[in-house]
């Protein structure tokens, strides 16, 4: 038998991690000992890393649910729409990449005076992102790179004030997702 955070130990999470797991249904409530301490048994655990294992993919807690809380569910199709999606971001990125790379050779971009937000929204459209695909590009960088997405939007003279709300609602973007 497992405690709360012997369970959470084993699978590299925090204890809070599994009472959040446990409240959405996706762990079985655990028996109490005669102390009052949840225990866990083998097949919470397995389940556990089952479920840390779709985590790892970039599942969404509801489509694990849907998963793991019917017996003989078919994972392969909640997989497969997870490859179009990662398929789509990888395009997505692709292209930021094109653009900044199309950036880097233009040797007005290496002038910081030269750019500004209203050239880079040009640039982007130009190259063809939606207002959609710009919002989750800064998501994106506001995610992997918090510094330097900070530092980029002064690079391009945003107004302080228009920086925070970017930022803002990038994360609030990130955390919805």
């Amino acid at each position: 038998m497992y405690t709360v955070s012997g369970l959470a130990r084993r699978c590299g999470l925090s204890r809070t991690t599994i009472l959040y797991y446990e409240s959405l249904g996706l762990l079985k409530a655990a028996s109490r000992s005669p102390g009052n301490y949840r225990q866990y048994g083998e097949r919470e655990l397995e389940r556990l890393r089952q479920i840390c294992a779709y985590r790892n993919v970039g599942l969404s807690l509801a489509d694990i649910r849907t998963i793991v809380g019917r017996p003989g569910n078919d994972a392969a199709s909640i997989l497969q729409q997870r490859l179009v999606r990662i398929d789509a971001e990888i395009e997505t990125l692709r292209s930021h990449q094109r653009v900044i790379l199309r950036l880097l050779g233009n040797s007005k971009f290496r002038r910081a005076e030269m750019i500004t937000k209203d050239k880079w929204v040009a640039i982007m459209e130009g190259a063809g992102l939606s207002h959609e695909q710009m919002e989750r590009w800064h998501t994106e960088f506001e995610r992997s790179a918090p510094e330097e997405h900070q530092e980029f939007l002064e690079f391009l003279h945003i107004p302080a004030e228009e920086i925070s709300r970017i930022r803002d609602w990038s994360r609030k973007e990130r955390a919805g997702q």
